[in-house]
């Protein structure tokens, strides 16, 4: 192929000479250049490309991490207030067992009359011990839970057997109450005992059911046991004035020729209770209370009542 070139300005031509194969080569080459140049411009984009989707892909990963561990973050910040809540109820309870120990132990010590200086349940105990040379170690969470729980059965078991020893106390000292013991009257003496005596009146052998306690008149009598009053009247059989008590247990006790009575039937009255005023109505002599006991409706002698402290 000849190529012929013109120039206006030199009005001169030139040509060139082409040849096919030569021509078919240079495109070739041409073409296998701008195909590289693609091939390498294609590459270096998608490079770019995968390049910028690992970058997308890691920091989406690096998000979901932080996500993670943001939420493992607050289930553990609420497991502990959960964990320091469950603690403050625990150490309420120990509290309020603590207290109601010391109520106890207030109660025993009233009960058992003891010091109080000695049983002060409001100091703290006395501790002490030697400095050793041994290595500490804070304590851990599960070590502290099991603490909890050893001290939480200890206070459950000590007031457990606290109050059943309260509650044995308590009892005893209500039949103290209840139960007849002491003198009807704080000063005097005996004048006549239980059982067969020369009768002042008759001077025949007679059975007596009490004990007489004289005094002055107008001396305070008093009830030796808690009970409720079933008789407070003027008696014609030769008690006079007489105050019969109904106790515990199917006692009864009698308190006759008083100058004056000062309970009424049907009150209830308390152990060391005045209930009238010594006298001698009836068939009496001279002042003086008759004391007399009864069990289940059957005299008994006063003597081992009075006795009792």
């Amino acid at each position: 192929m000849n190529i012929i070139l013109l120039s206006t300005q030199n009005h001169k031509k030139c040509s060139l000479d082409l040849h096919l194969p030569g021509v078919l080569a240079w495109g070739f080459v041409v073409f296998m250049l701008l195909g590289m140049v693609l091939l390498w411009a294609g590459y270096q984009l998608g490079s770019r490309q995968a390049g910028r989707a690992v970058v997308l892909d890691t920091a989406k990963a690096l998000q979901e991490q932080l996500e993670s561990e943001h939420e493992l973050v607050a289930q553990a910040r609420e497991e502990a207030r959960n964990n320091i809540d469950a603690l403050a109820l625990r150490i309420g309870a120990l509290q309020a067992h603590v207290m109601r120990l010391d109520a106890v132990g207030e109660r025993l010590v009233s009960l058992g009359k003891l010091d109080h200086d000695e049983f002060d349940f409001a100091a703290e105990p006395a501790l002490g011990g030697l400095a050793e040379d041994v290595e500490s170690h804070p304590v851990s969470a599960a070590e502290l839970a099991d603490d909890l729980s050893r001290v939480e059965q200890l206070l459950a078991d000590r007031e457990k057997k606290l109050l059943l020893l309260q509650d044995m106390m308590l009892d005893e000292k209500l039949l103290s109450q209840l139960k007849p013991s002491g003198r009807p009257i704080t000063k005097g003496w005996i004048s006549s005992g239980y059982g067969k005596r020369t009768d002042p009146f008759t001077g025949r052998k007679t059975a007596h059911h009490g004990i007489d306690f004289a005094g002055k008149a107008g001396t305070e009598v008093k009830a030796v046991a808690a009970g409720v009053v079933v008789r407070s009247e003027k008696n014609d059989s030769g008690y006079g004035n007489i105050v019969e008590i109904r106790h515990a247990d199917g006692f009864t006790t009698r308190y006759a020729h008083n100058q004056k009575n000062l309970v009424s039937s049907g009150d209830t009255v308390a152990k060391g209770q005045v209930i009238a005023l010594l006298g001698s109505t009836g068939r009496s002599n001279g002042p003086h209370v008759h004391f007399e006991v009864r069990k289940d409706g059957r005299v008994v002698d006063p003597k081992r009542y009075i006795r009792s402290p």
